[in-house]
C-alpha cells in the first residue's frame, strides 16, 4: 500500500511566509487567520494551511482555540516586563561566563545583521537579533541554560516586533550589538555584566 507524501515543502514555504509577516509587524497581534482565506490567497490546499498554522502555533507565534481561527499571539506590556525579569539573570550568567572571550558565532551573526539591506523586512532583523543572543547563550556550554532561554523565544520575538518603531535606523541596532559583543569579548566580568544589563534595559516601542 502506497502512503501519500505530505507536501512538506509547501507547508514550510507557507509557514515561512506567514512567519515573516508576523515578525515584520504586517500582521498585528490578534489578527485572525482563517484557513479558507489563506488557502485562496496562497493557492494551497486547506490541509497545507492547517499544517503551516500548526507549525507557528507550536512556535508560540500564533494561538488557536477549539473551533476558532488561529490568531497572531499577543504579548502585553506586563508580559514583556516579566519576560525581561526572567531574561536578565540568564543573560547576566552568560556575561559572567563569557567575559573576556570572543564568540565567533555571534560575530558572524553581527556581520549578517550589518549586511541586511536598508529595505530588508523587519523580520530579518528580528531573526538575526535572536540568533545573536542565542549564539551567546549557546557559547556558555550549558544545555539547561540553553533550554531555559529557548522557552522564552516566542515572546522575545514578538516583543522584538515592537522595536521596529525604535530602530528606524538599522545602523543603530548594529552599533548597539557591536558594542555589546566588544564589552563581553574584552571584559572584565563587571564590565560585561554592566553592558548586558544596559543592553536589556530598553523600552519596547509602541508598535
Amino acid at each position: 500500500m502506497t502512503t501519500p507524501l505530505r507536501p512538506l515543502s509547501a507547508v514550510n514555504a507557507l509557514a515561512d511566509a506567514l512567519r515573516r509577516r508576523v515578525l515584520s509587524g504586517e500582521m498585528a497581534p490578534g489578527t485572525s487567520l482563517p484557513e479558507q482565506e489563506l488557502s485562496a490567497q496562497y493557492g494551497v490546499a486547506r490541509p497545507t494551511v492547517r499544517e503551516a498554522l500548526a507549525v507557528l502555533v507550536n512556535e508560540g507565534l500564533l494561538r488557536r482555540e477549539r473551533h476558532r481561527s488561529a490568531q497572531v499571539a499577543e504579548v502585553t506590556p506586563a508580559d514583556l516586563d516579566d519576560l525581561m525579569f526572567v531574561r536578565r539573570p540568564l543573560e547576566d550568567l552568560m556575561a559572567t561566563t563569557l567575559a573576556g572571550r570572543r564568540v565567533e558565532e555571534a560575530d558572524g551573526v553581527l556581520a549578517r545583521m550589518a549586511a541586511l539591506p536598508a529595505d530588508a523586512p523587519w523580520s530579518d532583523a528580528v531573526a538575526e537579533h535572536m540568533a545573536l543572543h542565542q549564539a551567546l547563550i549557546v557559547a556558555v556550554g550549558s544545555p539547561r541554560l540553553e533550554r531555559l532561554y529557548a522557552t522564552l523565544a516566542a515572546e522575545t520575538r514578538l516583543g522584538l516586533v515592537r522595536l521596529r518603531t525604535v530602530y528606524t535606523d538599522r545602523e543603530v541596532l548594529v552599533a548597539e550589538h557591536r558594542d555589546l559583543l566588544d564589552a563581553i569579548g574584552q571584559g572584565p566580568v563587571e564590565t560585561a555584566r554592566r553592558a548586558v544589563a544596559a543592553h536589556l534595559d530598553h523600552g519596547w516601542g509602541t508598535g
